[in-house]
Order: C-alpha cells, then structure tokens, then sequence
C-alpha cells in the first residue's frame, strides 16, 4: 500500500505491510484523518520543524508487520529534540545520545535478562522481530514535549491497538506509566498478557520500573504460546 502523504508540504509515498493495510487501510479515508494531514500542513506552513520526518512517521508500522507483531510496547510521543524521533517509541537513532527513558530502559534489561549495552539506542532489531514500538501520538513539534496531542493521533493509534486486541491472541503488551495503561484499557486480559508498571522516567523509574523483569516474562509467555523469544540483546 502506498499512502502520499503530504502532511510536510511534499507529495512523500508512505510504504505499508499489507497485512497492516488490511485492518488499517480505510483509516486514511476516515475524517479525523483529513484534519489531522491539514494540521500537519498548518504547522509546515507556519514554518515549524515537526519530528519525525515524513517518511518516518510511520515507521513501526513499516518495521513490524500486523502478522509478525508478538510484543506491543506502547508509549507517549516522539522525541522532540533534534535527531531522535525515528517512529519507533523510545528509540533513537544511531549516533545521538541516550534519552534517560532509555537509559533506565538498559538498566532494568541488564538486571532482567543480562542485557550489554550496545553503545547506540536504536532499537530497530527488536522492531524486526515483532516488537511493535508504537506512540500513541505519531508527531511533535521540535522543541515542545507533547505539542500535537489532540490532533487525531490517537484516534488512529487507538485503532490499532484495536485491531491487535481483537484480531490477534497471544499478545505482550507492555504498558509503562499511567498514560499507556489508559490507552491499554481496552486489552482483553484473557487473550493477551498485560505488564503494567511505572515508567522509565527518572521521575518514576524508582518506583517500581527497575525490577518489574517484564522482558523475561514477554519471553516466558510468548515461548508458553510456541512462539519464538524476543533477542532483547541489541546488536
């Protein structure tokens, strides 16, 4: 499937698995959609710099198929500094510093399941494997934390947490903080496993993150369901 997207001012094709494209393809025809590519075109004409790029917006989609998704790690929006949102939630791309989420991220990886950092925080590899890195709003304004919540993101990431709860079973999803485990509510606990805990933030981390061992249970459940075990070791 091939979606133009023109939410920078640009005609970019935005590529989707066509697994994805069939539980998600009317959603681009859908109103809140159209508002939310007219609010994207506002803030390019207004002369603001909006993360990630065009054609990275939907890059957990691209990465990690509907068919191949196993694990859902839900989070809250992009990055908004320079040269660190790349559409997977809490991954940053090669060569830029660690955000403190991810660093107590690697932290709670190495107490849980002897974990060795790589030196990077892209997570791409676990993306590959079926781990569904998702936001729950897609975009930000560079420089301002949260700045496009409300515009239609949700409505969309919603649905696809829809779909995965309704037409998969087997599912990890790992909800960190009060804000995902809102949007998790809707998770059929008799179909999925649902690991709740605080979030990775310095602010929270301490407070029940560290020692939540939610990467091993991922593995334990998934391997109990005769599925493969997420390699939590990047490369």
């Amino acid at each position: 499937m091939t979606v133009i997207d023109r939410s920078l001012g640009e005609a970019r094709p935005i590529k989707l698995d066509a697994s994805w494209k069939q539980v998600l393809g009317a959603e681009f025809d859908a109103g809140y959609m159209g508002e939310l590519r007219q609010f994207l075109l506002n803030e390019k004409a207004s002369g603001k710099r909006v993360f990630p790029p065009g054609d990275e917006i939907f890059n957990a989609l691209n990465t990690t198929a509907f068919d191949n998704t196993k694990v859902v790690i839900l989070g809250q929006d992009p990055y908004h500094g320079p040269n660190q949102a790349h559409g997977l939630c809490f991954s940053v791309k090669p060569g830029t510093a660690l955000p403190p989420s991810l660093i107590n991220i690697y932290k709670e990886l190495q107490s849980d399941v002897g974990f060795e950092a790589p030196g990077h925080g892209c997570l791409n590899y676990w993306a590959e494997q079926g781990v569904l890195l998702l936001n729950a709003v897609l975009t930000v304004e560079a420089g301002r934390a949260a700045s496009h919540q409300g515009a239609g993101w949700e409505t969309f990431t919603d649905r696809i947490v829809q779909v995965l709860n309704e037409q998969k079973t087997g599912l990890v999803f790992i909800l960190w903080g009060s804000y995902a485990q809102k949007k998790g509510a809707m998770i059929d606990r008799d179909k999925h496993l649902v690991l709740q805990s605080p979030h990775p933030s310095p602010l929270s981390a301490s407070r029940g993150f560290f020692g939540n061992r939610h990467f091993s249970q991922a593995n334990a459940y998934l391997e109990q369901q005769g599925k493969t075990a997420i390699d939590w070791q990047l490369p």
